[in-house]
């Protein structure tokens, strides 16, 4: 999604999204904390400020939404979906933090029997609606994610769901409370914050790998080769690389051509490449296609050999010698194998018998592969 429109689109459907989530759960962190110190439950309260750090993930989604999808610019030629991928860094760390803090409370409370709280019935009806709540938010977020492709609002998603588990684990260690296991609320306060460290760490991993450009796996990349290997003109392919970047896959790749084809026949095949590769991979934005006549991997590389302005430069004071060679109409050059092979083309005024075109050709031939670097030579008369 490239242009304005679908992006302002994305925008607002993941603005109206959080903003949905940020409502239901600043509700139920209310609910949650006060019912929590009424009912004396430390793991319903624990569950509070869990719901409080989706506030605060829903707050940061608004934020890197905003920013992700603003255009690209001068310095962001690629535009800026990697600050969705770095906010999704920072909800991962408030996850852990808010996991640690709730688990040293816990374990404070375990060691010191006396400062165990015993919850009240009411504490099982707040656990039970958290959890019809956050299921909801769950499926609400992940059909909206899936819809747009957004990273982001997949990792806030898999937020709600890690609630409606921690939920649950609160609900059981009430209920054990309340049937006579006093500890069980303390412990389910440490087995939620393992789940809330889990889920910290795994958007974190995920959104690292992406940071360090970590591309779509073998099985991916033979997908995206095969679906550009016979198409017309293509005699290889090759050194497919990819990256990603927020809900977006950049790709860049090297096809092999006919030696001699012209520069524009070149281009069309390398457009048909990157719209290829798009259809079969509809997260992809960008693809940078790489044009060799040769296949660079195995054959000799012609960095060494002079352009055409100094090659040029040459063969002029070679031609110079050659009664008829100039003004030469057109030089087409070919860089392959190591060697320049050269088109020359010339005007009818340069000959006035078929003998002599083919003394002028056998002339023209053996100066310029006196030239250090030339190799092949065909003359051309117009």
């Amino acid at each position: 999604m490239s242009d304005t429109q679908p992006s302002e689109q994305r925008y607002q459907i993941t603005r109206r999204v959080t903003l949905v989530g940020a409502a239901t759960n600043a509700s139920l962190a209310m609910a949650q904390l006060v019912g929590g110190v009424l009912a004396q439950s430390q793991a319903l309260i624990a569950d509070g400020v869990h719901t409080l750090s989706d506030l605060l993930s829903d707050f940061m989604v608004l934020f890197a939404a905003g920013k992700a999808n603003a255009p690209a610019d001068d310095n962001h030629p690629y535009g800026h979906a990697r600050i969705e991928t770095l906010a999704t860094v920072i909800v991962g760390l408030a996850l852990i933090g808010v996991a640690l803090g709730i688990a040293l409370d816990a374990f404070r409370r375990l060691q010191s029997p006396e400062e165990l709280l015993s919850p009240a019935p009411a504490a099982l009806v707040l656990a039970a609606l958290a959890i019809v709540s956050k299921e909801g938010l769950y499926h609400y977020t992940v059909r909206a994610a899936r819809r747009i492709d957004s990273s982001l609002l997949h990792a806030n998603a898999w937020h709600h769901r890690s609630d409606v588990v921690s939920s649950l684990v609160v609900l059981v260690g009430i209920g054990a409370t309340l049937a006579g296991f006093t500890f069980m609320d303390a412990v389910a306060a440490v087995l939620v914050a393992l789940l809330i460290s889990f889920m910290g760490a795994k958007l974190i991993w995920n959104s690292v790998s992406e940071l360090i450009d970590t591309g779509v796996g073998p099985e991916g990349q033979r997908e995206m080769l095969d679906a550009v290997r016979h198409l017309d003109g293509i005699r290889g392919v090759h050194e497919l690389r990819t990256r990603r970047m927020g809900s977006t896959l950049l790709a860049d790749v090297h096809i092999l051509v006919g030696p001699r084809i012209s520069v524009s026949e070149g281009h069309r095949i390398s457009e048909f490449v990157a719209k290829t590769l798009r259809q079969s991979r509809p997260e992809l934005r960008e693809v940078l296609v790489h044009v060799d006549p040769e296949d660079d991997r195995t054959h000799a590389p012609s960095s060494h050999l002079p352009c055409r302005s100094e090659l040029m430069r040459q063969l002029n004071l070679q031609w110079q010698s050659v009664p008829g060679a100039l003004p030469m109409e057109n030089v087409v050059l070919h860089y392959l194998d190591g060697r320049i092979h050269l088109d020359l083309h010339l005007s009818p005024g340069s000959f006035e018998t078929l003998e002599g075109a083919r003394a002028l050709a056998r002339q023209l031939t053996r100066v310029t592969q006196e030239v250090k670097g030339v190799g092949e030579v065909m003359v051309y008369f117009r």
